[in-house]
This record gives C-alpha cells, structure tokens and sequence, in this order.
C-alpha cells in the first residue's frame, strides 16, 4: 500500500485541478492505470489484472 500511494503522489497531478471531482478523476483513472496498464517486478512482470488472472487459470 506504501509503494501504491508514492507512485500515485508522484503521478497524480493534483494542482492543475480546479474541484475535488476533478482530483477524484484523476485519482481513478491512475487506479485503472495501475491495475491494467503498470506491469511490476514483484508480480512476474504483470499487472494486477493479469496476474489475478493468472491465478485464477492456475486453480
């Protein structure tokens, strides 16, 4: 959770919004970046997504 919140400060650009709906955007659509589209070491050089769903088609 640490190392999801550091990367989403330092991508997240906060001061170019003018309302807190417009952070709320950006917020989620860095969430889905992250999940679908950010491939990490620690999960065999997938994304979330498709590491879940590598493990799902394991079981």
């Amino acid at each position: 959770q640490e190392s999801f919140f550091g990367h989403m400060k330092d991508h997240v650009d906060h001061r170019n919004c003018n309302s807190l709906h417009e952070v709320r955007h950006e917020i989620d659509r860095y969430i889905r970046y992250y999940n679908n589209h950010r491939y990490q070491w620690g999960l065999k050089k997938m994304t979330p997504v498709q590491y879940r769903n590598h493990l799902l088609c394991a079981s």
